[in-house]
């Protein structure tokens, strides 16, 4: 049995490189597998006969290998300097109804948790927004608001929206100014990765898809299908930036008790 994802992926070469399942899935038979063929890129979940019987038909196939990789803390606000806190104050994004506000307006007099997304239609933001968005009551009780940012259009934001039922504020950002001011990485290096892999499986496992229709809009497929996004928790005050997470690679997401230390301690 296979659960299969694929995308392009811009090499000739041909490897397999699984990653076993942790041991809370039902099945330790079975193997996570980052598949890359003839400038395809596959995450698979297989079993352990199906890896045997593909490391001996082909010789390109190396030997099995498991990895993983581990989340990214975040940072005091002294990792935030002066000039991205005013840089941020000239980038622009857009609600729901396409009013466009300063970025900076969202924490001036409030305290709020502010979520980057990879991009609208992906998987891993969709599990992100629920992962966040289940504490809300928790920011609720002290007074942070909840804000969502996606790279892409106002209507990508309001399908988003829409899908999710997300419980916070959600927000587009056309140009991805915010993402560059904070140097929020990119690139399909960040984006195909073991961890990644799993996590895109486990996503699916517990129900959460991507919206192939968003991912394939072509802004988001020739750029923000590669950019990482992360989280800040910021305000009150436009340069007040207490924490900072900036994602190593896809679904890379912070400890949520970090946050809630960061956002509501």
């Amino acid at each position: 049995m296979a659960i299969s994802l694929s995308t392009t992926f811009p090499s000739s070469t041909t490897t397999f490189q699984p990653i076993k399942l942790p041991p809370h899935h039902h099945s330790s038979s079975n193997i996570v597998g980052v598949y890359y063929d003839n400038h395809n890129l596959s995450f698979s979940l297989l079993t352990k006969s199906i890896i045997r019987n593909i490391n001996r038909s082909s010789p390109h196939h190396p030997k099995i290998a498991v990895s993983a990789v581990s989340g990214s803390p975040g940072f005091a606000s002294s990792e935030v300097s002066k000039d991205t806190t005013s840089l941020l104050d000239r980038v622009t994004v857009f609600d729901l109804n396409g009013q466009g506000i300063p970025i900076s307006d969202l924490w001036k007099e409030r305290k709020a948790i502010v979520a980057f997304a990879r991009h609208f239609g992906c998987v891993l933001c969709r599990k992100r927004a629920d992962y966040l968005a289940a504490k809300k009551d928790i920011m609720d009780a002290a007074g942070v608001a909840l804000v969502l940012i996606g790279p892409g259009s106002v209507d990508q934001a309001k399908a988003f929206s829409e899908q999710t039922k997300f419980k916070g504020e959600v927000y587009a950002d056309p140009s991805y100014s915010s993402y560059e001011v904070l140097r929020f990485v990119s690139g399909v290096s960040t984006t195909f990765t073991p961890g990644a892999g799993l996590k895109i499986i486990e996503a699916y496992m517990e129900g959460y898809r991507q919206d192939w229709a968003l991912s394939f809009e072509k802004d988001t497929r020739t750029r923000g299908g590669w950019q990482q996004g992360g989280i800040i928790v910021a305000g009150p005050g436009k340069s007040n930036i207490s924490y900072i997470h900036k994602d190593k690679e896809a679904g890379d997401d912070p400890a949520i008790e970090d946050i809630l230390q960061a956002c509501c301690s």
